[in-house]
C-alpha cells in the first residue's frame, strides 16, 4: 500500500523559511513524479512544484519560482520543499501527491496517490 506522509508545516513570519518533507512508501517510485499542490481556504488545489524521481527534473509555478526547491533523497524515499522568502499568500494546506511520469505534471487530477496535507501558514 503506497503512503505519502508530509511534515515540516508551521506557522512562520513573512520572509521566513520552511522546509517540507514527504516520505513515500509502499513501492518503488523510479518512473514517478511526485508533486507538491496546496489549497488555501475556498480555493483551488494548486500545482506548487513536481521532480522526477529518477532523474530529478525539475518544475515549479510561477509563483514560487526562485523562492522553493524541491529535492529528493533516494536513500530515504523522501522528497523536499525548501520554501524560503515566504509571503503571506503563501499560506495553505501543503499535500504531496505521486504519480506515473507522463507528459504532463502539473494536474491534480492526474496525481492518484495523496498525502494527508501539512499546514504552512505565514504571518504579515
Amino acid at each position: 500500500q503506497v503512503q505519502l506522509v508530509e511534515s515540516g508545516g508551521g506557522l512562520v513570519q513573512a520572509g521566513g523559511s520552511l522546509r517540507l518533507s514527504c516520505v513515500a512508501s509502499g513501492r518503488t517510485f523510479n518512473s514517478y513524479v511526485i508533486g507538491w499542490f496546496r489549497q488555501a481556504p475556498g480555493k483551488e488545489r494548486e500545482f506548487v512544484a513536481a521532480i522526477s524521481w529518477s532523474g530529478g527534473s525539475t518544475h515549479y509555478a510561477d509563483s514560487v519560482k526562485g523562492r522553493f526547491t524541491i529535492s529528493t533523497d533516494n536513500a530515504k524515499n523522501t522528497v523536499y520543499l525548501q520554501m524560503n522568502s515566504l509571503k503571506p499568500e503563501d499560506t495553505a494546506v501543503y499535500y504531496c501527491a505521486g504519480k506515473i511520469a507522463g507528459r504532463t505534471i502539473s494536474f491534480a487530477r492526474e496525481y492518484y496517490y495523496w498525502g494527508q496535507g501539512t499546514q504552512v501558514t505565514v504571518s504579515s
